[in-house]
């Protein structure tokens, strides 16, 4: 915390300080291929006693149970356990949304302990047609806030922290009326319902602050005593996130309108590494997409390739648990990579996205992190990635496990979206 007493001198230093991370960050990344250090893989189908891992039976009791553990006491750190009911109010349902072809919900989920709840709005749009039906859906956090999606002015905004931006008229950590739709290119909503599924998102800051404060609000401050921080192997934000899209899922199972045996859980970037998170330890998820999701996400480790272990932690110390800057300067001890992580979906469909020019995600990584998923998958009879190179941009390819390489920038877009629709009609219906 900076004090007001605080010398022009210090702030200087400070200041001197950011920068150079800054720089670090971008100028100091390594982009090319030849520099990636020679790495081997931990083995994803050797148990920890050395036996091979040969069937379904010993994946699932043996180490789909290792790889899971090792994930929540290196990487993301242990979260509390699912609470034994779902408190929610429903706060808004509009029948005739988006030209009438959808219901529109905003349900509020009270999560913690009682007198110290934290509210999570969750934002549906739900297929009015057939009227009896019952939809997939699609589940997903945001990053601005539920208004951002859409422009409809029967959005309710957030009143909790959200991140300043300027270009969205957010200021003073609280957001405005300027941030209305500004995000909707990248949620499709109309294709999505169009096309026979609900759309079911939230925003992650109502969940978590996504701020290196302490773990003092959000839900860490309503489940923790007050002044105490997660151990070195419990919940950093990512695991908080996804903690809390399956309380969304725990909802969804009593929505009368919803499919809750297929929900599919999507994120983009941070919440992309936090949708694989939540489908790896919910397996009730019944399919896992992340979008650009990088280091920490769908991208190998070892490679060190654009973001870095390093680089992440130091740059977002509250993501991760604590054990994860254990493995800042020592990537090759790591016990697990993020094939692994991928691997504990099977044998649910994934789906996997890149974009030629987000080089700091290292798409080449996410790619040989979904091939190298591909024993897990077999063990169930499925196929994994047949191809052993990163196909040309544009080209989706897989079948229980998806993949495709977009040409343009780090975002979501139409064309990612028709690639997930298409998977979830193979997959879901």
């Amino acid at each position: 915390m900076i004090h007001r007493s605080t010398t022009p001198g210090v702030y200087l230093a400070l200041l001197a300080t950011l920068l150079q991370c800054c720089i670090l960050s971008v100028c100091g990344a390594n982009y090319d291929e030849a520099k990636v250090p020679k790495y081997t893989l931990p083995s994803l189908l050797k148990a920890s006693d050395g036996s091979r891992i040969q069937t379904v039976s010993e994946w699932n009791s043996i180490r789909r149970p290792e790889i899971l553990t090792l994930f929540q006491d290196q990487v993301y750190g242990r979260a509390p356990s699912a609470p034994s009911s779902v408190t929610f109010r429903v706060d808004k349902i509009i029948e005739k949304s988006l030209q009438g072809k959808a219901t529109m919900k905003e349900v509020t989920l009270l999560l913690g302990d009682r007198g110290k709840e934290t509210p999570v709005t969750l934002l549906l749009f739900i297929p009015n047609s057939p009227a009896d039906g019952l939809f997939p859906a699609f589940l997903g956090l945001n990053f601005n806030g539920n208004h951002t999606v859409h422009p409809s002015q029967a959005i309710t905004p957030p009143s909790s922290w959200v991140r300043n931006n300027n270009n969205l008229g957010i200021t003073n950590h609280r957001t405005t009326e300027a941030a209305r739709g500004t995000s909707a290119s990248r949620w499709a909503i109309d294709k999505i319902i169009d096309r026979g599924y609900a759309l079911v998102t939230a925003y992650y800051g109502d969940i978590d602050p996504d701020f290196d404060d302490g773990f003092e609000n959000g839900i860490h401050g309503a489940l923790q005593p007050k002044g105490s921080k997660p151990a070195p192997d419990e919940w950093g934000s990512i695991a908080a996130w996804a903690w809390g899209l399956s309380r969304a899922l725990d909802y969804l199972t009593i929505d009368s309108r919803i499919d809750h045996n297929r929900v599919a859980v999507i994120g983009h970037s941070r919440l992309g590494k936090t949708s694989l998170w939540a489908g790896a330890s919910d397996p009730r998820f019944a399919l896992v997409i992340s979008n650009n999701s990088g280091c920490g996400g769908a991208a190998l480790s070892r490679r060190e390739f654009g973001e870095t272990v390093a680089r992440i932690n130091q740059s977002f110390p509250h993501w991760f648990c604590d054990n994860f800057q254990r493995y800042n300067n020592s990537v090759a001890s790591l016990p697990v990579d993020q094939h692994m992580l991928l691997a504990l979906c099977a044998p649910r469909p994934l789906y996997v996205a890149s974009a030629t020019a987000d080089r700091w995600a290292d798409p080449n990584g996410e790619f040989l992190a979904a091939k190298h998923a591909g024993p897990a998958y077999q063990l169930f009879g499925y196929t994994g990635i047949r191809e052993n190179q990163q196909p040309a941009p544009d080209h989706p390819i897989g079948d229980r496990v998806g993949y495709h390489l977009r040409t343009g920038k780090h975002n979501v877009t139409d064309y990612d979206w028709e690639q997930y629709l298409n998977f979830a009609d193979r997959h879901l219906r």
